[in-house]
């Protein structure tokens, strides 16, 4: 008798605690009943902008339409074929209806569907259309986050699809094997991070070398070369004398990877485990998890090549974004999050999402230390496409190799701005363009022109 009270008590409490999940569940039949009796509610942008909607013709008939078609194809999602997107993760809000009891009764006696809740965002169009234009014919990812409070602003990913036609060209979609367009790149992308990667691996020789890593020197050739391994600088270039900060400022390779090799490995891996690497992320969306493993096991060539970011190390958009995020904020993160809260169709508040502290992932000593070189890209390094204007930046570039093809490299660059108190954070990738200060600099520097009407 006991145990079967407990069951029955338990079900009770995960149906209470877990009604969303329930809910959105293929198998449960309710939601089809909900589907029957309610109108799929409207998700907006911040900005009250129409994201999606559904529309009924004069039989009756619904249909799903996305007024921006591509642009918000993977952030949005879709809701036929499945679920994506926020269309997704916000599925039981849009089924569900909170309008009230006399609305309701004035739907039933016209023969009417009640009107969904609607879900509002955090995207900004503006911001979304700056990025999605400037990302152009590329392949690659663009998100836009506030530091502050953990709010998605934009988030872009091409190849992209029109969700309006997702009926017509799903076969099509799900054949292709070659451009994975239906794939997020920004949250499920996984990329070497190259050179961004050295915001990691400074982090950690700032913690071993708390009072003395202004000290570091090292003279550089062109190459570091540790036994029968060598690590080149992006296009051998030559830097000469450095410091720490110009190091981490001209990106080089070489000196980074004389770095690695006088890090401590296992410190060094509890330094990722810190920073979510191998981790399950606080985020409600879909996304694959950055991947690097560092032992005391590790050969020599491998810790080489994880200090400039290369070799097995992986990293999403997102993640790279999240960390990004967590300097600017003075070394704790804030939690991702794409809704801003959801109301009724006459825009009574029924869920409001506030910004939550996730975790601290570096002191606000680490955090400042890290700014400084970050603006120091930007002042003398491969980032001054973003210097000597209205606004203070700081940033990391990257050219991360993917193939054997020592010229082929991804285009990345991370930063926020402005530096003093930052209001905004950009991580890019470009598959295959190049130079992250040639090619990922530039469309940060829209978007931040945009935000800040410079």
């Amino acid at each position: 008798m006991a145990l079967f009270l407990g069951m029955m008590g338990y079900t009770c409490y995960y149906a209470i605690t877990n009604q969303q999940e329930l809910i959105n569940n293929s198998y449960n039949s309710r939601q089809e009943l909900l589907v029957a009796q309610n109108t799929r509610g409207t998700i907006y942008a911040s900005g009250r902008q129409v994201l999606a909607q559904t529309q009924t013709d004069e039989n009756g008939k619904e249909t799903r339409t996305y007024p921006y078609a591509n642009m918000f194809a993977h952030v949005v999602g879709y809701a036929t074929n499945g679920k994506y997107g926020i269309e997704a993760a916000s599925n039981y809000y849009l089924i569900n209806s909170n309008a009230k009891l006399s609305d309701k009764v004035a739907s039933e006696v016209s023969g009417e569907k009640y009107p969904g809740d609607n879900v509002v965002t955090t995207l900004d169009v503006d911001l979304q259309e700056i990025a999605y234009q400037s990302l152009g014919v590329y392949k690659g990812a663009v998100i836009v986050s506030e530091p502050s409070t953990g709010k998605i602003l934009a988030m872009v990913s091409k190849p992209d699809f029109d969700p309006n036609e997702i009926d017509v060209i799903w076969n099509d979609l799900l054949s292709d094997r070659e451009s994975s367009v239906l794939l997020n790149r920004v949250t499920q992308g996984l990329y070497p991070p190259g050179s961004t990667f050295k915001i990691v691996t400074a982090l950690e020789y700032i913690r071993e070398n708390p009072d003395s890593y202004g000290q570091y020197r090292y003279q550089c050739n062109g190459r570091f070369t540790h036994g029968q391994d060598t690590i080149n600088c992006y296009h051998g270039t030559v830097h000469g004398a450095e410091d720490f900060t110009k190091s981490f400022a001209k990106s080089c390779n070489a000196s980074f990877a004389n770095i690695g090799m006088q890090l401590d490995r296992t410190k060094f891996a509890d330094t990722l485990d810190t920073l979510l690497f191998n981790e399950e992320l606080p985020v409600s969306f879909a996304y694959n998890k950055s991947k690097l493993i560092l032992n005391e096991s590790t050969p020599d060539s491998d810790v080489m090549q994880a200090a400039i970011g290369q070799g097995t190390t992986q990293i999403t958009p997102l993640h790279l974004n999240m960390i990004t995020d967590a300097i600017a904020n003075e070394g704790m993160l804030m939690k991702p999050y794409l809704v801003d809260h959801v109301e009724n169709y006459e825009g009574a508040v029924i869920k409001q999402f506030n910004p939550n502290t996730y975790k601290r992932l570096m002191s606000a000593e680490e955090a400042s230390a890290l700014t400084e070189l970050m603006h120091e890209v930007v002042e003398s390094g491969t980032g001054t496409k973003l210097s000597g204007l209205t606004y203070t930046a700081a940033g990391k570039t990257g050219s991360a190799e993917y193939n054997s093809v020592k010229t082929d490299s991804h285009a990345w660059f991370t930063g926020f701005a402005p530096v003093e108190n930052p209001e905004i954070c950009v991580t890019i990738i470009i598959e295959g363009a190049g130079s992250g200060g040639d090619y990922a600099v530039p469309i940060a520097k829209r978007i931040f022109d945009a935000y800040f009407g410079a």
